[in-house]
């Protein structure tokens, strides 16, 4: 039975060799890394997947973003991902089980907060749906990069307390 640890437990170096094999190496040119870019991500809320063996079989991060509105003010989200799994180890749970732990940590943070903080990634909307992601409401924000509008998708108790239209990008704090 595979083992969920938390990611800073994992040499990050061999974080990044798994990253590579999962997305390639010009990863980091794909338009996720600039909306994160000079955020570190959130321990507590990140984990890696360990298979039978102990080697490292997947990893999830999530990262500090906001959603800046045109006149600038920054709403704090949390962006999930990237999900990355081994390639010979795809489809054999680890993402499901990584999503699980993520995202049971965020709910289980939300219940000491007044209220949670939304969820935001770029990923397969059939996938991601399966925890609530959908594209409803993210229909007038933009990317610094290039991205497919079905494809940014958020996961919030409450839509209502973001903006309608913004900018994704790092976390200011």
């Amino acid at each position: 039975m595979a083992s969920i640890i938390p990611l800073d437990a994992v040499d990050p170096e061999l974080v990044e060799q798994l990253l590579d094999e999962s997305f390639g190496e010009d990863r980091k040119a794909r338009t996720a890394y600039r909306i994160r870019e000079g955020c570190h991500w959130l321990e507590g809320l990140s984990f890696a997947a360990l298979d039978d063996d102990d080697y490292l079989a997947a990893t999830i991060q999530l990262w500090p973003v906001a959603l800046a509105t045109p006149e600038g003010r920054g709403h704090p989200l949390l962006m999930v991902g990237p999900v990355a799994v081994m390639p010979g180890l795809q489809g054999q749970g680890y993402g499901k089980a990584l999503m699980a732990a993520s995202l049971g940590a965020i709910d289980a943070m939300a219940r000491d907060r007044a209220k949670p903080l939304p969820q935001v990634l770029i990923g397969d909307p059939e996938y991601y749906g399966n925890w609530g992601f959908t594209a409803e409401h993210t229909g007038n924000w933009h990317c610094p990069g290039p991205f497919e509008r079905e494809r940014l998708l958020l996961r919030c108790e409450n839509p209502a307390v973001l903006p309608d239209e913004g900018m994704l990008g790092p976390w200011a704090g």
